[in-house]
């Protein structure tokens, strides 16, 4: 069974244009391509980025937050008490007053120190400001670091001032080595976020399984246009989404540390960022390229055109949704103050 869909899978016509078959790819005369296979190595390079991670939060995050004002707030554990433990994750973080009371006369205890233990462990479900701050200086890392290794890569590419050149000589287009190491370092590093949700800033049960599922689409959507050659469109597509993130994780740092007038500052630039980016250069550049440009190079669209730009439209539903949230926002914060 798992031979057969195996063959599926990798049918020629899902993935490439008609007359070609994965022979076509075997590298040859100075031409590289990527392969499949190459995307088992993202799993040991999410794993540096953790070590990365782990050494960037603790020797430069910490110390960058209390230059900042942001103190280490350690919080009290509750005593070990299995009966309430048991209560507070299967029935109720709230307890009422009678449930107090039964479970007072249930300890043996008094109903002060019952409602003292709750409201000790609901605190240990909440971060700490300094441990908010740390995910964000990570994230805010990756992604300055990433925009500028990103403008190296492509400055001096000719599909990134002609969006046309993303499609000449399709499909045997040579993959370029910073085009490897750029693809390995972004599907890493979202691996390297869904290694992590467990342990990072406690998330609402929807919000957790709407990073689970964006991280997966994310990992999925570069995964696939790796395996489809795709892979100038698709660095194109991670420069663009980069170049806003890390304005908006450099203002919910300063926003921890109180800085109000910085934070605002750099959420009104995450904001002209993220429209540029993505309710103008995506639909009009990047959406453009992949849905109006492949009709001029092949008269028959392969499967797996229709199955990136629908995902591509699905993403640009949520920038438009995103889009309107910050709108909002920036609304409330010119009109309202």
């Amino acid at each position: 069974i798992l031979k057969t869909l195996n063959s599926w899978f990798w049918w020629e016509n899902i993935w490439m244009p008609i007359n070609c078959t994965w022979e076509d790819f075997v590298d040859r005369e100075g031409l590289v391509f990527p392969k499949p296979h190459q995307l088992y190595a993202t799993i040991p390079y999410a794993f540096v980025l953790l070590v990365i991670r782990f050494f960037s939060e603790r020797y430069v995050a910490i110390p960058l937050a209390k230059a900042l004002g942001i103190k280490n707030v350690r919080r009290v554990k509750p005593q070990p008490n299995p009966v309430l433990e048991s209560y507070f994750r299967e029935c109720s973080k709230h307890p009422s007053q009678s449930e107090i009371q039964g479970l007072a006369k249930k300890c043996n205890c008094t109903v002060r120190l019952v409602e003292k233990w709750f409201r000790r462990r609901r605190n240990l479900e909440i971060p700490t400001v300094l441990r908010k701050f740390q995910e964000a200086f990570w994230r805010f890392s990756f992604y300055l670091t990433s925009s500028i290794a990103g403008f190296i890569f492509l400055y001096d590419k000719p599909w990134f001032y002609d969006i046309w050149q993303t499609w000449v000589g399709y499909p045997f287009q040579t993959l370029l080595p910073s085009q490897y190491w750029y693809y390995m370092a972004e599907i890493g590093f979202y691996w390297s976020l869904l290694f992590t949700l467990g342990i990072d800033n406690k998330r609402k049960a929807s919000d957790f399984l709407a990073h689970v599922i964006h991280h997966l689409a994310a990992i999925g959507l570069m995964s696939g246009s790796w395996c489809g050659n795709y892979v100038r469109l698709g660095t194109l597509v991670m420069f663009v989404h980069d170049t806003a993130d890390f304005w908006l994780e450099a203002a919910k740092m300063f926003n921890y540390a109180h800085w109000e007038k910085t934070c605002n500052m750099l959420f009104i630039i995450f904001s002209i960022a993220f429209f540029i980016t993505r309710i103008i250069l995506f639909p009009f550049w990047i959406l453009r390229a992949t849905l109006y440009q492949p009709t001029y190079y092949s008269t028959t669209p392969v499967i797996a055109y229709f199955l990136f730009n629908g995902q591509l439209l699905i993403l640009q539903g949520l920038h438009l949704y995103w889009g309107y949230l910050i709108f909002k926002i920036l609304r409330r914060f010119i009109f309202l103050k």
